[in-house]
């Protein structure tokens, strides 16, 4: 069993290997880009409210601060402030992709298959009616968000305690919102497994967990920086189909993608 730092590391380089496999069908990874930039523009606009609103809503947040010395109310609007602009960025990392995967799901499935077609043992697709899968799709994402949310209030709350609570929030903020994010990511080719519901994913994914936050992280922390996630979220698509496909013990070597055909290259795309 490799180790966690190799797990770690293993996760990340699916980035790696997932852009140069992408970059080598443009027409998929433009398309691929464009519902990131619809979403990241709604929401950097929604951001950018926040911050230009945060002096009053930090100063709402802290009426127990009003009676203090200026000094100590200003740290303590400036701990909240951190903190409310922190948990939002959380919550809208992950509504932000639940939101991208449903407005290009169509594309993303695509680059999904085409990583698969890549790989030896391509799985059949998934022989279900559209409506029970548009259905079973609705209710996760709901499950997701509120489950995020839960998260974000707790990561707020941490934020609060003395000393190390700012730390502990930022680094359970970064491991709780890849955890959530890759969750979401295996969604579409573990479906084409069998693997239906969200605990059957959970429980998939803990089989290498390591693994799996060595991929849900980063792809994290880049859909964090506004339009950054334009590039970065066909690539975590296809570094998805990879790591459900290591999950599932299926090869998962793109090296022969460079010979394939002309004519295969464009049936992919």
């Amino acid at each position: 069993m490799p180790s966690a730092p190799a797990e770690v590391v293993g996760g990340a380089a699916l980035l790696a290997r997932s852009a140069s496999f992408l970059l080598r069908r443009p027409r998929l990874f433009w398309l691929g880009a464009v519902p990131p930039l619809i979403t990241s523009v709604l929401f950097v606009v929604l951001l950018v409210l926040l911050v230009a609103e945060l002096p009053a809503l930090t100063t709402w947040l802290t009426p127990f601060a009003s009676s203090w010395g200026e000094g100590f109310a200003l740290t303590a609007r400036v701990v909240v402030g951190t903190l409310l602009v922190g948990g939002t960025v959380l919550l809208m990392v992950l509504v932000f992709s639940t939101l991208t995967l449903a407005l290009g799901s169509p594309v993303y499935d695509r680059i999904s298959e085409a990583v698969d077609r890549s790989c030896a043992g391509a799985p059949a697709p998934l022989d279900e009616p559209l409506r029970t899968g548009a259905v079973r799709a609705v209710r996760q994402s709901v499950a997701l968000v509120l489950v995020s949310a839960a998260g974000a209030v707790v990561l707020f709350g941490v934020g609060f305690v003395p000393v190390a609570g700012q730390v502990v929030a930022a680094v359970g903020g970064a491991l709780f919102g890849g955890w959530m994010l890759v969750i979401e990511l295996v969604g579409s080719p573990l479906e084409r497994r069998g693997v239906l519901t969200l605990r059957e994913r959970r429980q998939t994914l803990a089989r290498r967990r390591w693994r799996s936050l060595g991929l849900g992280v980063p792809c994290f922390l880049l859909l964090s920086v506004p339009f950054v996630a334009v590039v970065a979220f066909p690539v975590a698509t296809a570094a998805g189909t990879l790591l459900a496909r290591q999950l599932r013990d299926e090869p998962s070597d793109l090296s022969t993608v460079a010979q394939k055909s002309t004519a295969r290259q464009v049936t992919d795309q």
